[in-house]
């Protein structure tokens, strides 16, 4: 069964680029992205793992951790970081799981469960699969799933504009529309009535149907 949102993330001991961990107790109490990848010196991964190298500093801000997983053993994740900071100009500053074994990939619903072999042997295209990213709160719940093809690089800014709408949202009684950014109009929860809306906020809201009613961000 496929992870869907509201799931508790499954807990797991790995082996990273920065030693071993349990995920549960490496998330604390902070936000983390976990996001996969079918094998190492692959081309679109590359600038993926680099480019979340560069911008680490947005999600630190924001009280998120960062974890990379690839379907290959982590002596090789080393190598591969040579090649992504030379060619992307930032080497991964984050650990990144060695899947050798599969285990992480089918306990997520990457890889069917009777996946086995030599990893190493494997292609790529026989990982496409593993090429997630989940966003996962405080609470060890899923807050996101999105999956790509291995053919288009994942927008990491996108992820960082969800995970400011999902902060938000965790705090108050409130939804981000379309394409919103911070600073922008957000609207007022379907869950809050008209009359407890007054009590957060009287100044009153605009709303072009009843049912959408908008406030400034809080």
């Amino acid at each position: 069964m496929a992870l869907q949102i509201g799931d508790t993330a499954p807990d797991f001991e790995a082996e990273t680029t920065e030693g071993r961990l349990r995920f549960h107790d490496w998330i604390g109490e902070s936000w983390a992205v976990l996001f996969s990848h079918p094998r190492d010196f692959t081309p679109v991964c590359t600038t993926e793992l680099g480019y979340m190298a560069k911008i680490k500093p947005e999600f630190d801000r924001r009280d998120v951790k960062i974890i990379g997983l690839s379907v290959d053993p982590v002596e090789n994740h080393a190598k591969w970081a040579g090649d992504i900071a030379e060619t992307q100009g930032h080497a991964p500053n984050y650990p990144v799981i060695g899947d050798a074994d599969f285990s992480i990939s089918k306990l997520y619903g990457m890889l069917p469960p009777d996946t086995s072999g030599d990893p190493t042997q494997r292609t790529p295209a026989q990982n496409q699969t593993v090429r997630n990213v989940f966003v996962v709160g405080p609470d060890k719940k899923i807050k996101l799933v999105l999956v790509y093809p291995m053919t288009t690089g994942r927008n990491f800014d996108e992820v960082l504009r969800v995970i400011d709408s999902l902060q938000l949202t965790a705090k108050h009684r409130v939804a981000t529309p379309v394409n919103w950014q911070q600073g922008e109009d957000v609207i007022i929860a379907g869950s809050v009535s008209d009359d407890e809306a007054r009590k957060i906020w009287p100044q009153g809201w605009d709303a072009p149907r009843p049912y959408i009613r908008l406030v400034p961000q809080p």
